[in-house]
């Protein structure tokens, strides 16, 4: 499964900088204020080959008080779910007896630690490093999140001896679809995966809570083999309490990284809410196919129904290459065809393209609608191919390739997944700008150069 990597320290020593420079966002809010930071925020991170979870936390402080007491009790949460913990110390201001205090608990933790010097942009590093020994952690490293200097540094330390694997299954199950049941509590995922499997394999219960933990079901269905990962419910990190919850996060991200296909489960007699939307984004983020299933839908009157309706094309249009379905998990109307869905979008994640039907279908394209000018040049797009599966990915080549507006790629994305029958995964694409052969050489003409002054001469001499 992922790593796991914790940042901890006392506030504002720019945690939540470190953060979005390992996840590449912006999802952690920044600024010269202290305590900004109060919920665990959790991303995804990837380092050559290795892809890692990242948690970021509240500032410690050694007496909480008010609302101090609740984050620390989120951050000595992040630390128990972490495999490796980074102490963020500040460079500029120094060792100060708040960064005793949080290495005194990290020690005690038992959890591997890395000392991080930020701010040391524009420091001799050994300098900057040089009081943070006296924490007893190890080498402390000099970085700076907000010029992402050292970062590499870093991860090389953090990430020693991990290696992204796919996740354990049994032999027979080596080729099966994984598929990944998220959703909030007490939506009917365990009910689901029961009724697709044809037993009680799973606590049902109508309470929310009731699973614990990522459970893997293996089961085979029309002669395809299966394994499905129920995991527990996410709810608002304000809603986490203590106890079971506390590693319902962390396990969910990571089965959604491990899987084919995501069935995201919605309750029809609840409403489309924000974390629907949230959990569903991190699965379309993360480039996993995707069925929408609605559950308990023969428990809801007409105008609940449209309802639903009306709130799932406001809410998640932007997951509209998804397919959705309207099940009973109780009472099996609707599932056959969901897990028909299922299985065309794995087939669609793991579709193979062709070079010349990637490049025959880019030119229809162009035929039908061309690119715009930028900067009074035409933008000159020749070719396509494919870059990887799950999710499809498509590398297309031309002049100004990089120009190309967010319109125009979206045309040539719909284009390419009616053409291959991409329903129910992503698809991401990039635009690449072939180089100038000619460019870097003196006294070289291009070709046209070539023509035109020829014709220039020509002219001249008559």
């Amino acid at each position: 499964m992922l790593p796991v990597v914790a940042l901890v320290g006392r506030p504002n020593v720019g945690k939540s900088t470190l953060f979005n420079a390992l996840t590449g966002t912006r999802d952690a809010l920044v600024a010269d204020e202290p305590g900004l930071t109060r919920d665990r925020q959790y991303g995804y991170g990837q380092y050559g080959e290795t892809r890692f979870i990242v948690i970021d936390t509240g500032g410690l402080v050694e007496s909480p008080r008010g609302v101090e007491e609740p984050m620390a009790r989120q951050t000595l949460r992040a630390i128990e779910e972490a495999d490796q913990v980074v102490l963020i110390v500040d460079g500029q201001e120094g060792l100060a007896n708040r960064d005793r205090f949080v290495g005194e608990l990290l020690r005690r933790s038992g959890r591997p630690v890395t000392i991080a010097v930020n701010k040391c942009e524009g420091r001799e590093a050994a300098l900057a490093v040089a009081e943070f020994h006296a924490l007893g952690l190890g080498e402390p490293l000099a970085l700076s999140a907000a010029h992402r200097q050292g970062i590499d540094d870093l991860l090389d330390r953090v990430l020693a001896g991990w290696e992204t694997a796919e996740p354990p299954v049994a032999d027979d199950a080596a080729e099966a679809i994984r598929v990944c049941v998220v959703g909030r509590p007490n939506v009917g995922k365990s009910t689901l995966i029961n009724r697709l499997v044809g037993e009680d394999r799973l606590v049902a219960f109508d309470q929310p809570g009731t699973t614990r933990d990522t459970v893997q079901v293996p089961f085979e269905r029309d002669g395809q083999a299966y394994l499905l990962f129920d995991t527990a419910g996410v709810r608002r990190r304000a809603r986490i309490g203590e106890g079971i919850e506390k590693f319902s996060v962390i396990k969910t991200l990571q089965a959604i990284d491990s899987s084919h296909v995501v069935i995201g489960v919605l309750d029809a007699r609840d409403s489309v809410a924000e974390q629907d939307a949230t959990l569903l984004g991190i699965v379309a983020e993360r480039g996993r196919a995707l069925v929408i299933a609605v559950n308990k839908w023969d428990h809801v009157a007409a105008e609940q129904r449209e309802l639903i309706r009306e709130q799932l094309a406001e809410r998640l249009r932007f997951l509209d290459f998804a397919p959705l379905h309207f099940i009973s998990a109780l009472h099996g109307s609707g599932v056959g065809e969901m897990m028909d869905s299922v299985r065309r979008a794995w087939a669609a994640a793991m579709r193979d393209m062709p070079t010349p039907e990637l490049t025959r279908i880019l030119e229809a394209a162009i035929v039908r609608h061309q690119p715009p000018l930028v900067r009074g040049r035409r933008i000159r797009l020749r070719y396509a191919h494919q870059g990887g599966r799950n999710p499809p990915f498509i590398v297309v080549h031309g002049s100004q390739a990089e120009r190309t507006p967010e319109d125009y790629r979206r045309y040539l994305v719909n284009c390419f997944r009616q053409a291959f029958d991409l329903a129910g995964t992503p698809v991401r694409t990039e635009f690449r700008t072939e180089s100038n052969p000619f460019a870097g050489r003196r006294n070289v003409l291009t070709p046209r150069q070539r023509r035109t002054r020829e014709r220039t001469q020509r002219h001249t001499r008559r």
